[in-house]
């Protein structure tokens, strides 16, 4: 479901609720708020007690009566009450009074593809509880494809991949519209995971918190690719004992440990591109693919598809942030719409 050029220019503000990280946008201020999807809960009196960036540093350290929590799962909204408290922390009250004083408060938010009914009303309902009286459903794909600057609104294909932290979404668009896509359940998290759990079975090692990217850890320079470092030194606390130790990790196992994750995505664009009409896929073969999202940003990455699928593979230039600015472009009535005028008999 996405919403029209017309209804969306009449949105006051667009909220990109993500796995990983939560940006709201405000017509005429822009990005306004850029942070982690996470709040910690006092337990005993139910108070918020941090959101943001200072809530994800508390992961792993808090005593027994904070509990850290993480309202959005895979773009869905898991906690509407919970989700609802954390937008309103990280927008400030200075903000939510001049949103307020909007009459007739509309958003717009960014859902996944193929998003079931029980996800959307989720959303909905988590932004109808900040005030809107109206809520306009955009999928991610459009909007991150509009936020990179591709020509969707052409009669030719544009490839976009939008690599989250849970999920991975790959469509061919054209006319503005979304030809063939497909949604797989691993992002970067799996990838983090894989590494995770190499370095627990094979070297006994334990890292300090899962906030940590290991991936910037293991691997470095080149990341994913043959030519990258040939070693590098982990610091993590030992299974057995509990003490902290380091180990020199070999990365070309740590390569082998996370082609799991990456099958994935790379037969999820071999789905995409099968169920493409040939004359789009012969238009990708010049202008490739256009990766957006936080995880696109894993060292190599694009070097890896490159190589296996034999097309173009390009990198947005501020890709984590593609999809919410992509939804202020539409807000802001930067983008025209297509005209089409019916032939005269």
């Amino acid at each position: 479901m996405t919403a029209s050029l017309e209804h969306l220019r009449r949105c006051h503000f667009g909220v990109d609720l993500g796995a990983a990280r939560t940006r709201v946008y405000v017509r005429g201020a822009g990005l306004v708020v850029d942070q982690p999807s996470v709040a910690a809960l006092n337990t005993q009196s139910g108070a918020l007690i941090a959101v943001g960036e200072l809530a994800e540093k508390m992961t792993g350290r808090t005593p027994d009566y904070i509990r850290v929590v993480r309202p959005v799962s895979g773009g869905t909204v898991v906690d509407i009450e919970m989700a609802q408290r954390m937008l309103r922390h990280l927008l400030g009250d200075r903000m939510r009074r001049s949103l307020r004083r909007r009459p007739r408060l509309r958003a717009a938010a960014c859902t996944p593809h193929d998003a079931d009914p029980l996800a959307q009303r989720a959303t909905i309902e988590t932004l109808v509880g900040l005030g809107a009286r109206r809520v306009e459903l955009v999928d991610t794909l459009i909007a991150a494809a509009v936020g990179c600057g591709l020509p969707v609104e052409r009669p030719e294909a544009t490839m976009i991949m939008v690599c989250g932290a849970a999920a991975t979404q790959v469509a061919v668009l054209s006319l503005g519209s979304i030809v063939t896509a497909e949604r797989v359940p691993v992002g970067g998290e799996a990838v983090d995971h894989a590494i995770v759990q190499h370095l627990r079975h094979e070297h006994e090692l334990m890292l300090p918190s899962q906030s940590v990217r290991p991936l910037q850890l293991a691997l470095s320079g080149n990341g994913l690719t043959p030519h990258g470092p040939a070693s590098t030194e982990i610091h993590g606390r030992d299974v057995a004992t509990g003490l902290a130790r380091s180990v020199r990790v070999d990365t070309a196992a740590v390569r082998e440990a996370i082609q799991t994750p990456l099958t994935a995505v790379l037969d999820l664009i071999g789905k995409v591109l099968r169920d493409c009409p040939p004359d789009l896929v012969a238009d990708l073969a010049d202008r490739g693919i256009m990766m957006v999202g936080g995880s696109a940003l894993l060292p190599g990455l694009d070097q890896m598809l490159r190589e296996a699928t034999g097309i173009p593979v390009h990198i947005a230039e501020r890709p984590d942030v593609c999809a919410v600015q992509g939804l202020g472009a539409m807000m802001e009535g930067r983008i025209e719409p297509l005209v089409l005028d019916p032939l005269g008999a």
